[in-house]
């Protein structure tokens, strides 16, 4: 689990300030988030997984069967992606937007599409299904020319 020092204090679900040093950018890898119907196809939901270390906040968007997990953290700004509870789509549901400066995302790989970080790209939260049960999995792959 990491967490960045440039990070800054932001509101949590509730508005009570998060500070920095409490927000984290990862999670281990088997935490059951509840089941995946719990999300509409076509649709996104937010979670935060309290651990010892602080929380983490982050957003799973479904579609059909296939589930896109990232941080909830907006790579131009620092700060949550939603306004509101689970607000991370636009109105026609195809892409993930930052309710602050309207930078747009593709559902799929996270990468900005429109807006003030074209070029820069949400930081994957690696999920799966299983049985039914959303869980969060192993880190990313290395892109190609990371490795």
């Amino acid at each position: 689990m990491t967490m960045s020092d440039t990070d800054i204090d932001a509101p949590d679900d509730a508005g009570a300030v998060v500070p920095a040093s409490d927000r984290l950018f990862a999670t281990p890898a088997g935490i059951a988030l509840g089941p995946v119907d719990a999300i509409l196809p076509g649709a996104a939901r937010g979670y935060v997984v309290q651990m010892r270390a602080g929380r983490f906040h982050g957003f799973v968007v479904r579609r059909g069967d296939a589930v896109f997990g990232y941080v909830d953290r907006c790579p131009h700004a620092g700060l949550p992606l939603a306004h509101a509870l689970d607000d991370y789509l636009t109105p026609r549901g195809d892409l993930i937007v930052c309710g602050w400066h309207s930078a747009m995302f593709a559902i799929e790989d996270g990468q900005c599409v429109g807006g003030p970080c074209v070029g820069q790209s949400l930081a994957a939260w690696p999920v799966e299904v299983v049985n039914g049960v959303l869980k969060t999995c192993g880190p990313p792959e290395p892109h190609a020319q990371d490795v």
